[in-house]
């Protein structure tokens, strides 16, 4: 009768564990069809699959970060831009993310590409360049609408880069140095109409209290005495001397 060899045999069994014994790391979960038809989803840790007919699909759980390539953008307002962002997102549910779509990884790059132009294609360039937290919520939210049957889940959209045209660089280059002269001359004028309030305030405070006058006079020659070393001859108003002219007509 004829036997086997003991290493044959050794052999296959190690063959057979080897396609039978599977580990699952923490964040993986197989999704296994037996004779094509789905069982439960397993893991993390050791998993027994049978040789042949059960076929075993990993699926990680870790969350994605995919870069969307840059899109060529016509605006509301009919300006040619490039963009591009970045997504993250994760599967959920990863009996879903098998049945329900064909290479999930691709869909929503693809599902993120196209969403990316008609959002953008739908704004004005002043809204892409100032309201790009809004922006990024508003893709998010239809990303996840979408992506929620697959059972992948996008936590969030960033877009990245928004590439101008050089003549529209130009043009918004000019446009923000006029912003920067009229705030300047806005400035300019406030300041002048607050110096010119308070001189009328200085004016009728003089006017009420005329030796208000007299005091700023004898301020304005200590000051020009304590700069200069020369000496300087100044008018003196009469009305400082009217206190020392009546005492000595009283006397």
């Amino acid at each position: 009768m004829y036997t086997y060899p003991i290493g044959v045999i050794v052999f296959l069994v190690l063959v057979f564990l080897f396609m039978a014994i599977k580990v699952l790391n923490e964040y993986e979960r197989a999704v296994i069809f037996r004779l094509g038809r789905v069982i439960p989803v397993k893991g993390p840790g050791l998993i027994l699959l049978i040789p042949v007919i059960d076929r075993m699909v990993r699926v990680s759980l870790r969350t994605v970060v995919h870069d969307v390539p840059p899109q060529d953008v016509i605006t509301r307002d009919n300006v040619s831009v490039k963009v591009n962002a970045v997504i993250y997102f994760r599967v959920m549910d990863s009996l879903k993310a098998i049945i329900e779509v064909e290479h999930y990884l691709y869909a929503t790059s693809q599902l993120a590409q196209t969403t990316l132009r008609s959002v953008c294609g739908q704004s004005e360039l002043d809204e892409l360049l100032s309201e790009r937290e809004k922006l990024n919520l508003h893709l998010q939210e239809i990303l996840d609408k979408h992506t929620d049957p697959w059972g992948v889940k996008v936590s969030s959209v960033e877009v990245k880069h928004i590439d101008l045209p050089p003549d529209m660089q130009r043009a918004l280059a000019r446009q923000a140095e006029a912003e920067r002269e009229r705030r300047a001359k806005v400035i300019a004028a406030e300041g002048e109409f607050q110096a010119a309030s308070r001189l009328r305030e200085a004016a009728d405070i003089i006017a009420q209290q005329p030796a208000a006058l007299q005091l700023r006079f004898l301020q304005t020659l200590v000051e020009v005495a304590a700069e200069k070393n020369s000496t300087t001859i100044f008018p003196v108003p009469i009305d400082l001397l009217e206190p020392f002219l009546k005492r000595s007509r009283s006397e």
